[in-house]
């Protein structure tokens, strides 16, 4: 039996729709800039035709539930939301060709890929890595998981409000990389397995929140999730 000098992390997992099982949580991944219009507001339009997907990772212990209040994270001034469909990969995939991408999906979540923008664009303007931008203790936000296994989801619309106030308004036939583009690249590069999530990207219109906002969102046919902003950590 394995000892260790202290308790190693818990498994980090979500609430699916209804079952009394947990999905436990393996990997956290997020494509970036895969809405055009948000990709022209950050300064970084994007061309498909010469251009591959790229992604980000953040660590599964960034992960807290919808509804959760977390803290505003140190070190920023400039802390913004976006809202994203989840993939939640249910079976093992490695080199998935894109017609059989639904193979691997378990089903979908409403997610929020929190993001110190300040330090993401200082970073990204000096070439340096995004983690302290993205990587944020309480910055992964996740609906329960909707069991949808085979299902590519094309469109529906995905919206968000802060304080009642719509700030994102798309839909998610706006992807630059559909989901079966997304899986299909992104597993060349790695083995995708049970509990890995996805997240897809956001629309345009990403913005701050200060300490005592209330996030809301939702994706069409898919799940609504919130988020409340507590007081500096």
């Amino acid at each position: 039996m394995t000892t260790y000098l202290f308790p190693p992390p818990a498994v980090q997992s979500l609430a699916i729709r209804g079952k009394a099982e947990q999905f436990p949580i393996n990997r956290l991944f997020f494509v970036g800039r895969n809405y055009h219009a948000h990709a022209v507001e950050m300064g970084k339009p994007v061309d498909k035709s010469v251009e591959r997907p790229f992604y980000f990772t953040k660590a599964p212990q960034t992960l807290v539930p919808s509804g959760a209040t977390v803290p505003y994270p140190p070190e920023t001034k400039n802390y913004h939301f976006e809202m994203e469909l989840v993939v939640a990969i249910g079976k093992a995939g490695y080199r998935v060709k894109a017609q059989d991408a639904h193979t691997v999906i378990y089903g979908y979540a409403a997610g929020l890929d929190m993001t110190r923008r300040d330090l993401q664009l200082v970073a990204r303007d000096k070439g340096r890595p995004w983690d302290l931008g993205k990587d944020i203790e309480d910055g992964s936000v996740c609906s329960e998981i909707v069991p949808m296994e085979g299902v590519v989801i094309e469109n529906g619309a995905i919206a968000l409000e802060v304080n009642g106030e719509t700030k994102q308004s798309s839909n998610v036939d706006k992807l630059i990389w559909n989901i079966r583009e997304i899986i299909a690249d992104l597993s060349l590069f790695y083995h995708l397995q049970p509990g890995d999530l996805i997240y897809t990207g956001t629309p345009e219109g990403v913005g701050a929140v200060v300490p005592g906002d209330r996030i809301t969102g939702r994706v069409e046919g898919v799940a609504e999730g919130a988020l409340q902003i507590g007081p500096a950590a």
